[in-house]
């Protein structure tokens, strides 16, 4: 409904259970790429997803999410904990706080479409990969204040992406660590289902403004059991 896979509310439950961290990362990966897919095709049926902004995101963030990964198993579990919570308050923080912003359009040039989304894709994959969340969050935004693509296109172009990053990191963190495929495949099945009907909510009907206050809170008690895990 809010242009995420899910991300970065599989990680931090996964670590806070106590799974192994490349089994609860690769997880939520998994889940999270799922989940985005499943979006992604109903945004794609109703032809909202900007494929000219969106490849250079794909190409960058699919390549640099298992760097990330990787960087994840050289990183103190305590101190990935801190970079996954700090995360979570940013994230919850724009949900909680930053306004709706402008649909309007605006043209900008190819090469800074290229360039940018590169960039953006790269950064994006890198974070996702290392803590085991899609990256959505963050790419919305910054397709809408960098690149100047409308707010409900920028959702559903941000789920596309998060597809590619999200499974490109699962596959190295499961290069690191045996998933637990039973779990995964189970869960898989509701994570589809919820991104069907969550797609389709926000797609027709949803006014976001409440589930995105709802979803912030939950996000800042998250990030506060995770600091308290941390430091306790």
């Amino acid at each position: 409904m809010v242009g995420l896979g899910g991300g970065l509310i599989y990680a931090p439950l996964f670590i806070l259970l106590e799974f192994p961290i490349h089994t609860a990362l690769s997880a939520s990966l998994f889940l999270n790429g799922i989940a985005a897919l499943s979006a992604a095709i109903t945004y794609y049926r109703k032809r909202m997803i900007d494929f000219h902004i969106g490849l250079p995101l794909i190409v960058s963030s699919t390549l640099c999410a298992p760097l990330g990964a990787l960087m994840s198993a050289q990183i103190d579990l305590g101190v990935l904990k801190t970079i996954l919570a700090v995360v979570m308050i940013a994230a919850a923080l724009r949900m909680l706080f930053v306004g709706r912003p402008s649909a309007a359009a605006e043209p900008i040039s190819a090469k800074r479409r290229i360039l940018g989304g590169a960039f953006i894709g790269a950064a994006i994959g890198f974070i996702a990969g290392m803590l085991g969340i899609g990256g959505g969050v963050f790419i919305v935004p910054l397709l809408i204040f960098i690149l100047k693509v409308p707010a409900k296109l920028a959702a559903a172009t941000s789920i596309f992406i998060v597809v590619f990053s999200s499974f490109s990191g699962f596959i190295a963190h499961a290069s690191l660590a045996q998933a637990d495929w039973n779990f995964i495949l189970l869960a898989a099945i509701f994570s589809f289902a919820g991104g069907q009907l969550g797609s389709r909510i926000m797609s027709e009907k949803l006014k976001s403004a409440t589930v995105k206050k709802i979803f912030g809170l939950v996000l800042l008690g998250f990030a506060a059991r995770l600091i308290q895990q941390t430091l306790f």
